[in-house]
């Protein structure tokens, strides 16, 4: 046995045609920002599979927590820690009896499952397979042959340079790698949808750009440093973040003086889009990512998310329209989110909420009642006044 590795597998990535190098590339980027703080490791991509090995002469490092670290890479559909070795049949199973050993011991039954991905191996994969197992047999006579349904899965992989011994994959963070599908800005409150949202648009490769709406003194700086905890948390997934802290205080307040108040919530919205749809300008984004789950709220009715799309000049994504709460409440839990997003303090979408919204609201008269506000002056002080924060 020659050393352990990680081997990451790629998902639909192998489907990108000549673009598949692109996507590798930030496949392998991804790696490699999540294990710098772990160690010195070589990274690289051969056959659909990244190689992550520890260079030679370095300290050794935790593989546990670097294979840890790789589980959060978006683009990486399934992970596991392997043994390499020469292309032998005896170098592979002296290193599946050393590598695997302890678990062949506590296993009540094995099988042994062989891949070539270089058919110039003389052995083909059942004849290896067989080969393996016999010895493994002898080797471990308490831990039987079950070809159906056993306990471990001896795994042997035969590629260009090695052969690979492990115990079976996990199932990696999936998606595509980060930023090769562009940028979008995504709105960010301090609930539990909005950092969900913001992951799954990340996990499809977008590059994501965090704004949250403030409210002082209708929301407190406790608020404001849960949302900044959030983006922190989603940042170890998306890589360097910088949060726009847009003050919405005047906006609302406005709004609640000369509007309609079963109205309040679709302008605020709409206000916000507009201002999202600015920094995406400014920034290059080509999208807005929301948390809007359709129906949950009286500004999550199909006619409210049609006035929101109104004035909104690029495509609005939203990632959990469709989710029951609890599988959005999963994957908040999944991600390290939910914790955070519980906390009890208020963003601004809970203050200045209307007794009676208006869950069908129409766009002409949501118009007709925007038309009291200075909508450009209201904007632009708010941009102006508005907080970047940066986190790697």
């Amino acid at each position: 046995m020659t050393g352990e590795l990680i081997l990451l597998k790629q998902g639909e990535m192998t489907l990108k045609g000549l673009n598949r190098r692109s996507f590798e590339a930030r496949l392998e980027r991804g790696v490699r920002r999540r294990l710098a703080p772990l160690g010195d490791f070589d990274v690289r991509s051969s056959q659909s599979v990244v190689y992550v090995t520890p260079r030679s002469g370095a300290d050794t490092p935790d593989m546990t927590a670097a294979f840890d670290a790789c589980r959060g890479v978006f683009g990486a559909a399934s992970l596991t820690l392997a043994a390499r070795c020469e292309k032998s049949p005896d170098a592979i199973y002296e290193t599946a009896r050393e590598y695997l050993g302890d678990a062949l011991r506590r296993a009540e039954s094995f099988k042994v499952e062989s891949k070539r991905a270089d058919k110039r191996f003389p052995m083909g994969s059942i004849e290896l397979s067989q080969y393996v197992g016999g010895r493994l047999s002898e080797a471990f006579p308490d831990c039987r042959v079950d070809v159906h349904t056993p306990r471990l899965t001896v795994n042997v992989e035969i590629r260009e340079d090695f052969a690979f011994v492990h115990g079976g994959a996990e199932r990696g963070a999936g998606g595509l790698p980060q930023g090769t599908a562009g940028r979008v800005v995504s709105l960010l409150s301090g609930g539990i949808d909005s950092p969900v949202s913001t992951y799954l648009a990340a996990r499809r490769g977008a590059e994501i750009i965090p704004v949250h709406f403030l409210s002082p003194p209708y929301t407190s700086e406790l608020a404001k440093k849960k949302t900044l905890d959030i983006v922190k948390i989603l940042s170890a997934y998306c890589g360097r973040l910088t949060a726009e802290l847009v003050p919405f205080t005047k906006i609302q307040e406005q709004i609640a003086k000369v509007c309609p108040e079963e109205y309040a919530t679709v302008i605020a919205r709409r206000f916000m889009t507009r201002i999202a749809a600015i920094i995406a300008e400014r920034t290059g984004a080509q999208a807005i990512v929301t948390g809007e789950n359709l129906g949950q709220v009286a500004s999550q009715t199909l006619e409210a998310i049609a006035c929101t799309n109104e004035v909104s000049p690029i495509p609005i994504l939203r990632p959990v329209l469709t989710f029951d709460k609890s599988e959005i409440t999963e994957w908040a839990v999944k991600i390290g989110t939910y914790e955070t997003s519980i906390l009890p303090y208020e963003d601004c979408c809970t203050v200045f909420t209307p007794r009676r919204p208006a869950t069908k609201p129409r766009p002409e008269k949501i118009r007709a009642a925007e038309a009291a506000l200075d909508a450009e002056a209201l904007i632009a002080d708010a941009l102006s006044a508005a907080e970047r924060i940066a986190f790697d």
